[in-house]
């Protein structure tokens, strides 16, 4: 348990031999039980790295240890304690809620998986959906089944893509504080990508902000802002994503 719950170590991807970096030379050690923003414009390599991350793709150099697995040799133990959401990634649209909950659920072994989907769906407010075919589903119906899904088999690593976007104020405020409980509770680390700085200064006590497949800096939500002289994060963020360096930054 004092291993860290994501250790990156000069993670480098290069999707062919001659194309520039998606992602270069990042390394972090994230500890468990905290919950962390990976933040970047389009194109800084938050895809590919949550990718590496969940095994998807090979990293071209550098090594990651995830809940203390090797992800290059022991991938499989580390993948049955984590888990992923994105909203960008749809469910089976034919099946019900409940379909496919069972399916994600006998993919993860959870046992008693039935009284499992129930409990989930009773905590995100599901209940009356699960017949319901995953197509016919809004966008904030979508996003907590989305939860669901990633929570079926009680991770303790989760990795989020944009948790809320495309949700109106008041589903993404439920949602955001429905993470907040669950991680006060169960001790999950979370690892964040999104572009709704509010929402990262929220949920987040460190962010590794990215930028052209590097990281260009990292720090406290409150620390950042101090740092660049800022008055929020999203400032912080147009700094960056501008050139701005950090010399123009308040000391």
């Amino acid at each position: 348990m004092d291993s860290p719950a994501i250790l990156a170590e000069a993670l480098s991807k290069r999707y062919a031999p001659d194309a520039p970096p998606a992602v270069e030379g990042l390394s972090f050690s994230m500890p468990r039980g905290a919950t962390w923003g990976l933040l970047g414009g389009n194109g800084a390599g938050k895809t590919t790295t949550i990718a590496m991350l969940l095994g998807l793709l090979v990293p071209s150099g550098g090594r990651i240890t995830v809940l203390g697995h090797d992800m290059a040799r022991d991938r499989f133990a580390a993948l049955a304690r984590m888990n992923f959401s994105s909203p960008y990634i749809a469910l089976p649209s034919r099946l019900s809620v409940a379909e496919n909950l069972r399916v994600y659920a006998h993919l993860y072994d959870v046992p008693r998986a039935e009284a499992r989907i129930a409990e989930l769906a009773a905590q995100l407010q599901l209940t009356e959906l699960l017949d319901r075919p995953a197509g016919e589903l809004s966008a904030g119906q979508k996003t907590r089944v989305a939860l669901a899904k990633a929570l079926v088999n009680r991770p303790e690593l989760l990795l989020l893509d944009e948790p809320t976007a495309s949700l109106d104020p008041d589903t993404g405020d439920w949602v955001r504080s429905w993470l907040e409980r669950y991680r006060a509770e169960t001790g999950c680390s979370i690892l964040l990508a999104s572009h709704n700085m509010a929402e990262v200064e929220r949920l987040c006590g460190h962010v590794l902000m990215l930028k052209g497949g590097r990281m260009v800096d990292s720090g406290s939500p409150a620390g950042l802002i101090g740092k660049y002289g800022r008055d929020d994060l999203e400032q912080v963020f147009l700094d960056i994503a501008r050139g701005r360096q950090r010399a123009e930054a308040v000391p």
